[in-house]
């Protein structure tokens, strides 16, 4: 199985996954550092956070962290991994983390001047896509086929979760009774019956995950357990956000962009003049929605998401993560960070 994940070259097979238990690090394959090159804020970038009023964080491939003040000017920091970096998250100012390739996990506590691993696990092949803590303590960590972290202890130990409750009903059967007559077969089929998990959400009282093959599931217990949604179509979703209208918008693969007023129960597909892969929705304080997209494509919506309007940035290429900062938008590129004017 292959999945197309917000930039241009294609994932491998992901075949392996580790029982649940608290994270041990090879030492050796894990010191590896990220290499400082005074054109890091111009390669493949693929998350921008805003982590104070003064400071932005992008993270991108080989290891690379980068800090801002201006959204225009970046320093690359020193990092302990030259693993691709997916996606980052800051509980405030100082507490952050950032996930990615080999399953790393990174940890900052001062506001990503510095990173240590918590996690590093390259035998598994399993890409981690996003990251969210609810405390200093409580956090989720989410990644190809299925894979969900948990930790208690602010990732000092990750412990492994397998959802069934997220598999068709003919799935949970088949698995009910393959672990009756084969334990060892039960645990191998485990590793890739879920679809990759791209992106976890918290809107209010309710979790939102969306993955591939149409995925979306919510939770009410902060992802103890969750209740697959339906389907609405059968392609890959990649972000999902909510409007300050309680408006939830999910995008995905070839321009599908659907929105939803009741929290996920019903949804309507919203006709854009775009088939690019859609890979963020950004809210503004304006109440203006942006959706970025493969092919410099940005989409811009004055009505809380139901209508929308298409640009192009000059260089084509694609647009795979932003952030509104200081009266601008700052896109996360394959061709690294600008920062453009809102609309």
């Amino acid at each position: 199985m292959l999945r197309t994940i917000l930039i241009l070259f294609s994932m491998l097979a992901y075949s392996a996954l580790s029982a649940a238990q608290a994270n041990s690090l090879n030492q050796s394959e894990s010191s590896q550092f990220s290499q400082i090159l005074p054109l890091a804020s111009q390669s493949l970038m693929l998350d921008v956070s805003k982590v104070s009023e003064q400071k932005l964080i992008a993270v991108g491939e080989r290891g690379h962290i980068l800090t801002s003040t201006d959204g225009t000017n970046w320093q690359q920091k020193t990092v302990p991994t030259i693993s691709t970096l997916t996606r980052v998250f800051f509980l405030n100012e100082d507490l952050g983390w950032a996930v990615g390739h080999d399953s790393v996990i990174l940890k900052t506590e001062d506001g990503g001047e510095s990173w240590a691993v918590q996690m590093y696990e390259p035998d598994l092949e399993r890409p981690l896509f996003d990251v969210l803590f609810t405390s200093p303590k409580q956090g989720v960590a989410v990644g190809a086929y299925g894979r969900f972290l948990r930790t208690q202890d602010g990732g000092a130990t990750w412990t492994e979760e397998f959802h069934d409750e997220l598999l068709i009903e003919d799935d949970q059967l088949y698995l009910q009774e393959l672990k009756e007559e084969d334990e060892e077969l039960y645990l191998d089929e485990i590793r890739s019956i879920l679809p990759h998990f791209n992106r976890i959400k918290v809107v209010g009282e309710q979790w939102y995950l969306i993955g591939e093959l149409g995925f979306m599931a919510k939770s009410d217990n902060r992802g103890r357990h969750w209740q697959l949604l339906d389907e609405i179509y059968q392609g890959s979703f990649f972000d999902i956000n909510v409007t300050s209208q309680q408006r939830l918008i999910v995008a995905g693969l070839r321009g599908n962009l659907f929105t939803s007023e009741d929290m996920g129960e019903d949804w309507q597909q919203i006709p854009l003049n775009t088939k690019a892969l859609l890979n963020a929705v950004i809210l503004a304080p304006n109440d203006t929605v942006y959706v970025l997209a493969n092919s410099g494509v940005m989409l811009t919506s004055k009505d809380q998401g139901k209508t929308f309007n298409k640009s192009t940035q000059p260089d084509g290429k694609a647009i795979i993560a932003g952030v509104w900062f200081n009266d601008q938008l700052i896109l996360a590129t394959e061709v690294g960070l600008k920062a453009v004017q809102g609309q």
